[in-house]
């Protein structure tokens, strides 16, 4: 596991160099593309990448400098900020690719030991999270929260608010996993 973190670190360092990003950079960006309405915001950066609020704000003040994300209000409450990526920010991760070294390590295993790793990686991450109370983050539709109201339209049981298919494929920070009966 130690080697395939430091392999990804890597990879991550020759996708960002060209535009002299640290793997810190593209990480954030990577999960502000991937943050859902509950969850994009600094301090759910900071604990999803287990970073200081220092760290963050110093990463997205480089962000926001070089034009890769965008800082907007909250519609409801204006002192909450929240990350969204730019034009400029999406087209990096696109032409980057970040994602593409994984991609291509795993393309020689079959579908079904691919499952079986991940469910064991879960596992282990919902321990080490537990272990160190880290807010278990998780995508959307398999939330115990996420309700399907009909074909195109889910609700968060936890917020009370209305989401749509696309919505719910993103990554949540009060994500809860469901349980064995709930599945």
């Amino acid at each position: 596991m130690e080697r395939l973190g430091n392999l990804m670190r890597s990879e991550l360092r020759k996708a960002g160099a060209e535009e002299s990003l640290q793997p810190v950079h593209l990480q954030a960006l990577i999960y502000i593309s991937k943050a859902n309405r509950y969850s994009n915001t600094p301090q759910a950066l900071a604990e999803y990448l287990g970073l200081t609020k220092g760290t963050v704000s110093q990463t997205l003040l480089l962000l926001d400098r070089r034009g890769l994300i965008e800082r907007f209000e909250d519609d409801i409450d204006r002192r909450v900020v929240r990350l969204r990526l730019s034009s400029a920010g999406e087209r990096l991760l696109y032409e980057s690719q970040p994602a593409l070294p994984w991609q291509n390590a795993t393309r020689n295993i079959s579908p079904n030991r691919i499952r079986n790793a991940v469910s064991a990686l879960r596992e282990a991450l919902v321990t080490l999270q537990q272990d160190n109370e880290g807010a278990p983050f998780g995508v959307c539709h398999s939330c115990s929260w996420c309700q399907k109201l009909s074909q195109r339209i889910y609700r968060c049981g936890q917020m009370g608010d209305r989401l749509s298919g696309p919505e719910t494929r993103k990554i949540c920070r009060i994500y809860e996993a469901k349980t064995e009966e709930a599945a």
